[in-house]
């Protein structure tokens, strides 16, 4: 009896299968992303004939287990493509402190979370360096003076710097920055604090770029203060005069979705270009009568996104929105529906085929757990024959119901990476969401037509209108008491879990589907369960956090800010460095006996110990040979970032290498 239902729901999925090849190749990259060690040639080799294998004999299979071999072939398909990805990308980073001449061609600007200055360079020059050992970008922070050159793309610039290889993550399981940064090809990172030469002028190349920043600076000419870098953001991708007082705001109001050029952004302006060609094609009655309008309106609206994608720098976000806005363009040319989780499954296997890291950043976790969420819940209304009520008041309530499902699905995603919740992130969201339609989007389309006039000014003045009111949504809501809830951050299996129970009940038909709430329970259970590390050790040495009954105290006030914030955010704690500073005499009253100990003469004059000490020092220590723990930076080198737990049978001592693993972009 079993057996009969289990064979009558599977036949219920076919027609439905389609939709799980992302997913089958989402498990296979994330697969290789979990791997402690990187896969030589001959897992590779393995792997291809797996797959051959497979496709070999698969016609002589039963019908039943067919999907479930291809599902296997999906995943090994989804490993193979994120390890060919890595060593495509492959750059010499650095694996030593840099302190000397950097010469390099400007390729993109934006600013550090200190609101400095930051370029990117690539064609690299460092000093004698030899060009096999010079990493292809650098990333360095303007902390000087204000530059006296223009920064034009293409330009070839030269500085002194300190640059120092991409730090890895502040704690064992944290952000992984040197995954991150060899997918960007950033192979060094740093500062400068001296004044930055140009060398030569631009040449043939980022002529892109520079039509985009130009832009960017012509919209600003025309509207003042955060409005007008507001509007720079939304039309170009430029957010390097965007103040961190703004985005701070616009971060806690969960408004911040608006100012990155995504879904939201190329779904609006492809849909405002779209019904502009549709209505001016219907005022034309001989051309309507005659001509496909339908399709001519989705070639324009293709145009245009392809502008717009181009115009706004091409970053990984808008490269999925523009993806999933051309599938669902070519749906209307193909006269097949255009809003189906098909087109959603089609968009992530184009992204994830292109770009495997992506799966891990939260852009493409919420962008795709949005739409999926969005199109599931308005199908369910039209197939259902739902009321909105009358007509009149359909727009607004679909305003308000994306705004609650979209809210939802992607909730856990931003607690699971930010860290937060936003409160008062709904009421935000539907003050300002349809001024973006409305307004902000159909005047940016009619400033980008007028600028080669000159006429710009009027749709940027009413542009900024909008804008200004969004800004005072953030600024207004962000500013009332408890806008903002602290979360800790998850262990790993929790958003996998989450997400595959989310997945199974959105894509499986029948009964069954309500399994998927199995996983997301556990997840949530887990997530409920998690135990932040009782000590954590920077990989420098130069903070430590214990965990006491008033929250995380820090053994330093200023310095190493950034692993500091991690830090307390990671514990769900909206506390400033300084405050948790002050806990730091609650250390003694612990069963912790630990000891910081910064700068040289402390490390030399540091001779004596008790047994179950724990000393962390900031330079090489003189005598190693004591009865207590000594942890110093040699150490740390090799261990990454350290967590300490208390359990019954002793400490427990966890490193970032031992999370990370030996990968291409950590070596041995």
């Amino acid at each position: 009896m079993i057996m009969q239902v289990m064979a009558k729901n599977w036949l219920l999925q076919r027609g439905y299968l389609f939709s799980w090849v992302p997913v089958c190749l989402a498990l296979g990259i994330g697969g290789y992303f979990l791997l402690k060690t990187e896969p030589r040639a001959a897992h590779y080799a393995v792997l291809a004939g797996f797959v051959l294998g497979t496709l070999t004999v698969y016609r002589f299979l039963p019908l039943e287990t067919r999907p479930f071999l291809w599902a296997l072939v999906l995943v090994g398909l989804g490993g193979g493509l994120a390890g060919l990805r890595a060593h495509m990308v492959a750059n010499p980073a650095l694996d030593w402190r840099y302190h000397g001449p950097v010469q390099g061609r400007l390729v993109a600007l934006d600013r550090s979370a200190s609101d400095a200055l930051r370029i990117t360079l690539d064609q690299v020059i460092l000093g004698t360096i030899p060009m096999d050992r010079t990493p292809g970008r650098v990333r360095i922070a303007l902390h000087g003076d204000p530059p006296i050159v223009p920064l034009v793309p293409g330009t070839t610039l030269m500085l002194t710097a300190h640059l120092a290889p991409p730090g890895g993550p502040v704690e064992p399981g944290g952000f992984d920055f040197q995954r991150h940064a060899w997918f960007q090809g950033l192979g060094a990172v740093g500062y400068t604090r001296t004044p930055v030469l140009r060398l030569r002028p631009p040449g043939q190349g980022q002529w892109i770029t520079r039509v985009r920043l130009a832009l960017s600076a012509r919209v600003q000419s025309q509207l003042d203060g955060e409005a007008g870098a507001f509007a720079a953001a939304i039309m170009t991708g430029d957010r390097s005069a965007m103040g961190q007082e703004t985005l701070s705001a616009l971060r806690i109001s969960n408004l911040a979705h608006l100012l990155a050029i995504s879904g939201l952004h190329m779904g609006l302006l492809t849909g405002f270009v779209f019904a502009a060609l549709r209505l001016g094609f219907a005022a034309i009655p001989p051309l309507n009568l005659r001509l496909p309008t339908r399709k001519l309106a989705a070639i324009g609206a293709f145009l245009a996104a392809t502008g717009y994608f181009l115009l706004s720098g091409g970053n990984v976000s808008t490269e999925r929105a523009y993806v999933m806005v051309t599938v669902m363009l070519i749906a209307v040319l193909a006269d097949r529906r255009v809003l189906s989780l098909r087109a959603v499954a089609v968009a992530a296997i184009i992204v994830l085929v292109l770009r495997p890291e992506a799966l891990l950043g939260p852009g493409f976790q919420m962008s795709f757990a949005a739409t999926a969420a969005l199109i599931a819940v308005f199908n369910g209304i039209r197939d259902r024959g739902i009321s909105l009520g009358p007509r009149w008041l359909n727009p607004v309530l679909a305003v308000v119901i994306s705004s609650v499902v979209a809210g939802l699905a992607t909730a856990p995603i931003a607690a699971a990476h930010f860290n937060q919740i936003a409160h008062y992130g709904l009421v935000a969201n539907l003050l300002s969401v349809p001024l973006m339609g409305v307004v902000v989007i159909p005047m940016a389309v009619l400033a980008g037509i007028l600028m080669p006039f000159g006429l710009e000014g009027w749709p940027l003045a009413v542009m900024g209108l909008a804008l200004d009111w969004i800004l005072w949504v953030a600024h207004t809501t962000s500013a009332i008491d408890g806008a903002r809830g602290m979360v800790p951050s998850p262990g790993k299996a929790v958003l996998p879990l989450v997400a595959l129970g989310a997945v199974f009940f959105l894509l499986w038909r029948g009964p069954f589907r309500a399994a998927g709430a199995l996983p997301v329970m556990l997840g949530f259970a887990l997530w409920a369960g998690i135990t932040r590390p009782h000590v954590l050790i920077a990989e420098t040495g130069t903070l430590v956090g214990v965990m006491t009954d008033k929250g995380r105290a820090l053994s330093v006030e200023r310095g190493a800010g950034f692993v500091a914030l991690n830090w307390l955010e990671n514990d769900g704690d909206s506390s400033k460095q300084a405050v948790a500073f002050t806990r730091w005499s609650e250390v003694a009253k612990s069963d912790w006996n630990i000891t910081h100990l910064r700068g040289k003469k402390a490390a030399r004059n540091f001779d004596s110990c008790r047994r179950g000490d724990w000393v962390i020092l900031t330079a090489e220590p003189s005598k190693l040979n004591l009865p207590c723990q000594i942890i110093y930076p040699k150490k740390l080198r090799a261990s990454g970032a350290l967590a300490l737990y208390k359990t019954p049978q002793g400490v427990r001592v966890i490193s970032a290498r031992d999370v990370t693993g030996t990968r291409l972009w950590h070596p041995q």
